[in-house]
């Protein structure tokens, strides 16, 4: 009973944990899926790009309203949405690649996003923005984290197919009357809106690795984008439980924590993972060398 009461206690008795438990659970859930398609498409600084870019946005919602939800939620995602759109344009217009214009414009918009917050904001408000608020979630948090997820979730379902083909062959979908450019649009709009939501419970600086550390370990386990969804998904709930966790017990940052539980389970995925693990390389290394042992042998 006891080990039941450290594992399970914290969200039972007190209402911050359990709330800090639901939010990190559906940001998880669709954090983890858009990250496999990050890594798929080999765009996984994409991710850290985009959660800076909504900063100046959020920036503006705080100098406007304080440390209004809305006004925040509202100015990230039009900002992100700008960033996605120009990052395109410039990919398109000119010789650079989309990776380096969403590096160039993350960078801008990391430093206008910070500097505006520093202009009315003390250190603590800019570590609220920069590193979120997990343990502080309210009822409105809840529903804007849970909100968006349904929405990602809701999209991923219906063109998961479209993603898929754009992620293995992109030039084909393309010729297909322009759908190359809407689904891609489409993922693009799902990923501001779970950062928009995400940089709540874990900032703009930290929500980025419950998108990619749950999605770059399924890989290891799992060979279907599907299943590397679910796992993925899976992980980043494992994670902020046991980020949540240590946090209470040991008096450190939540979000921290949380990062750095699903950093541990990247590294034994590395490890132990059945797909491309470093024991199964091993593994098969060896059976390599005795088969070529045993074939000189024979000679």
């Amino acid at each position: 009973m006891a080990l039941m009461d450290v594992l399970f206690g914290p969200f039972i008795d007190f209402g911050f944990m359990k709330r800090a438990l639901a939010g990190s659970f559906a940001l998880a859930a669709a954090a983890g899926p858009l990250g496999v398609f990050l890594v798929l498409r080999r765009m996984s600084l994409m991710g850290d790009a985009m959660a800076h870019a909504i900063l100046p946005g959020v920036a503006v919602g705080f100098l406007t309203a304080g440390l209004s939800l809305s006004a925040m939620a509202i100015g990230g995602m039009i900002t992100g949405l700008v960033v996605a759109l120009l990052a395109g344009l410039v990919a398109r217009l000119t010789p650079q690649r989309e990776d380096a214009s969403f590096a160039a414009f993350y960078l801008v918009s990391l430093g206008l996003g910070v500097l505006l917050v520093s202009l009315r904001g003390s250190n603590m408000d800019l570590i609220h923005v920069l590193f979120g608020t997990v343990l502080g979630l309210d009822d409105a948090s809840l529903l804007l984290v849970t909100g968006s997820t349904t929405i990602t979730l809701l999209i991923l379902a219906l063109v998961f197919r479209p993603l898929v083909l754009e992620c293995m062959d992109p030039i084909f979908l393309r010729t297909q009357g322009g759908r190359g450019s809407v689904v891609h649009m489409l993922f693009l709009f799902m990923l501001v809106i779970t950062l928009v939501a995400g940089f709540q419970v874990l900032g703009t600086l930290m929500v980025v690795g419950i998108m990619m550390l749950p999605a770059a370990s399924a890989r290891f386990w799992v060979y279907s984008v599907g299943r590397q969804m679910l796992v993925a998904a899976l992980l980043g709930m494992i994670s902020a439980y046991l980020g949540l966790l240590f946090s209470y017990y040991y008096n450190v940052p939540a979000s921290p924590a949380i990062i750095l539980a699903a950093g541990a389970f990247y590294f034994l995925s590395i490890t132990f993972g059945p797909q491309g693990g470093l024991l199964r390389a091993y593994s098969q290394w060896r059976a390599r060398r005795r088969r070529m042992a045993s074939l000189l042998e024979h000679d």
